[in-house]
């Protein structure tokens, strides 16, 4: 390993050849320093970059400029990303997450990676800080192909204990010092905390396994799991955030029960709210890190015992269609993610749970219920997937039913002018099979409305 002061003695045309397959590690773990010199150094021509999810100060590596030089191969679109990807100055990675080391290993095969560590500890090992996802299976690739690892140790990057990298596995390695990529998370309104109350009171006991993101769910989720007073809880996620945090520090999570893992928390991404979050990761024996392929594998998943997958959606349809990563068909919003890894791997699980849980609404009163999901759409989940859907108006469990006993609850779950309008296209549709039979003293088959949850 070499240890240089400045990123432009490592991220220049000399080492960073036309040809070269670039992968960075993204979310917090954004290398921000080195990205910025590659988007600014005019000699970097023809070259591929491949990340999940860059984030921080990196608007400049997707400007047009950029763009000509740079061919970007995004497997999770964010705020830097989003306009470069929709108007086609950049690729989209249509990617599992489970899926992202295997890809890199036999189809898109990097030759330099760009990583955030810190450390080394008493071991000369690098911890991978808050971004693990498929960076080890970047690293090992790059070195196969003889090719470079570059590192930024940035300053405020915590040790998390599980993913690291031996010393002798980064060439260069950049010291740099400057705030990690925060997630603000806004207090839970109504709609969610409604929808964190179904949750909490349905589907969640002592002794579950839990997975969910960040955001007003799983905010609103957090809190009710508190107030209800659930115990021996246990975590095996893709994202830690705060919410998390809160329940470790409640003391409600013990892993008594996963099946994998005594004691600690796994995840493969970390994401907080503010840098006293991250520090609260450095050397945490409560939180351990694992590559994407192992905390995203059905097969892992399905193995937790009651396995609560909880995850939002852009829209639903009445078939039980779930999408997530797209507006329309081209409009990409984020990723498809580990979404269906974790639905599936519920589904699959002893006890388990797969749950969208999603507003009926946008914020300009756009129904996310609508009869037909848009022509072309990517779905992370498909109709004959079990999902059980949460709105703020009740709980849908698809289970042992029938397509048109389906469509009746599914409309039940948008805001009541929208559901009448679905309600009545169904009814006046020739293709269902007796929809009225569907209702029961007006409750259709399937939903829990939120006054009874």
């Amino acid at each position: 390993m070499k240890r240089v002061r400045n990123p432009e003695e490592v991220v220049n045309a000399k080492i960073i050849k036309p040809g070269s397959r670039i992968y960075a590690s993204g979310n917090a773990g954004t290398p921000q320093r080195l990205l910025a010199v590659l988007a600014a150094d005019e000699n970097i021509q023809d070259v591929e970059l491949m990340g999940v999810l860059l984030l921080g100060d990196i608007d400049a590596l997707f400007s047009k400029t950029a763009c000509r030089r740079i061919t970007h191969r995004v497997i999770f679109n964010g705020p830097a990303s989003r306009k470069a990807v929709n108007k086609g100055r950049a690729k989209y990675q249509l990617l599992h997450l489970s899926d992202i080391p295997r890809q890199l290993r036999r189809y898109l095969k990097p030759d330099v990676a760009m990583i955030t560590v810190s450390g080394p500890d008493n071991g000369g090992n690098y911890s991978l800080g808050t971004t693990v996802e498929a960076v080890p299976a970047a690293v090992e690739t790059v070195k196969q192909n003889g090719g470079v690892v570059i590192a930024e140790r940035n300053g405020r990057m915590p040790f998390v204990l599980g993913g690291t990298i031996p010393g002798e596995m980064i060439d260069y390695l950049v010291d740099t010092n400057y705030r990690l990529p925060i997630s603000p998370v806004k207090p839970p309104d109504e709609a969610a905390r409604r929808i964190g109350q179904i949750i909490a009171q349905n589907f969640i006991k002592d002794g579950t396994t839990l997975q969910y993101g960040i955001g007003q769910v799983p905010e609103a989720v957090t809190d009710a799991m508190l107030v209800k007073g659930v115990r021996d809880l246990g975590i095996h996620t893709e994202l830690f955030a705060d919410a998390m945090q809160r329940l470790v520090e409640a003391g409600v999570v013990t892993n008594r029960h996963t099946f994998i893992h005594v004691n600690c928390s796994m995840s493969s991404i970390f994401l907080s709210s503010d840098q006293e979050g991250y520090d609260w990761l450095d050397y945490n024996s409560s939180v351990q890190s694992r590559p994407c392929d192992y905390t995203n594998s059905v097969l892992n998943i399905a193995r937790e015992p009651n396995m609560v997958a909880i995850n939002g959606a852009i829209g639903v349809d009445l078939h039980g269609n779930i999408w997530a990563d797209s507006l329309q068909a081209r409009r990409i919003y984020s990723g498809v993610g580990g979404q269906s890894d974790f639905l599936r791997g519920a589904a699959l699980s002893r006890g388990g749970v797969p749950i969208i849980a999603l507003k009926s609404t946008t914020e300009k009163g756009t129904s996310k219920i609508v009869e037909k999901c848009p022509e072309g759409i990517t779905t992370t989940a498909i109709a004959p997937d079990q999902v059980v859907i949460i709105t703020e108006h009740g709980a849908f469990d698809p289970r042992g039913l029938s397509f048109s006993e389906r469509v009746i609850a599914i409309a039940h779950l948008a805001e009541p002018q929208n559901r009448e309008l679905l309600i009545k296209r169904i009814y006046d549709s020739p293709e269902y099979h007796h929809p009225a039979q569907a209702l029961k003293d007006g409750v259709p088959k399937g939903i829990i409305p939120y006054q009874a949850a």
